[in-house]
């Protein structure tokens, strides 16, 4: 595989630094130590405003509002590989991850009423989805996956693995966590193929 495998990272939770955040370092870090970059977008920092339901990708692919998420298009269009981590927030993604998966119903217009769905390319494309919750409950990473597997699906990126990690609420407890952050950096290895 080359290095030209472009690889795009999406942080979605508001604490910088905080178990999400470490988890996908952790992550970032099996991908650099593989020779490949990664180009991460810190969701809460990023100026996105939630899809209006205007209709007005219909009949283009394309989404008539202009922020920070027309780099995120660009993003998306260009990666092979594509990461979102994001805490669970009773029983979904974060707020800052949604209001990026919404904002691609553009894509989902362009792929299932256009029949143009984003090309697979000469390296395929493959998903990683990082989950932490506080609670102890299977329906979160259930429910937050089912959102994940819909935004994935949704960008031609017809297979993913997900790690959740539940019981890691306070911060830094993921620091405890007996196999987090060794799984995450294996994943990251495993996203690349190296």
């Amino acid at each position: 595989m080359e290095n030209s495998l472009k690889i795009t990272a999406f942080f979605g939770s508001p604490r910088e630094n905080g178990n999400t955040h470490l988890l996908l370092k952790e992550t970032i870090k099996g991908i650099e130590d593989s020779g490949f970059e990664v180009h991460q977008f810190n969701l809460n920092a990023m100026d996105i405003m939630p899809c209006q339901d205007c209709g007005g990708c219909n009949e283009t692919g394309e989404c008539i509002y202009n922020d920070d998420m027309d780099a995120i298009y660009e993003a998306i269009r260009d990666s092979d590989r594509i990461i979102l981590a994001s805490p669970i927030f009773f029983f979904g993604v974060s707020a800052q991850s949604k209001a990026m998966i919404d904002r691609c119903q553009s894509f989902y217009c362009e792929k299932y009423l256009l029949k143009k769905p984003l090309p697979q390319g000469e390296n395929g494309r493959k998903g990683l989805l990082l989950l932490v919750g506080g609670m102890d409950k299977e329906i979160g990473p259930k429910s937050a996956g089912a959102c994940a597997k819909a935004f994935f699906r949704t960008i031609s990126v017809d297979e993913h693995d997900t790690f959740s990690f539940l019981g890691v609420d306070e911060e830094g407890a993921i620091l405890k966590h007996p196999t987090a952050l060794k799984e995450a950096y294996k994943a990251g290895i495993k996203l690349v193929g190296a």
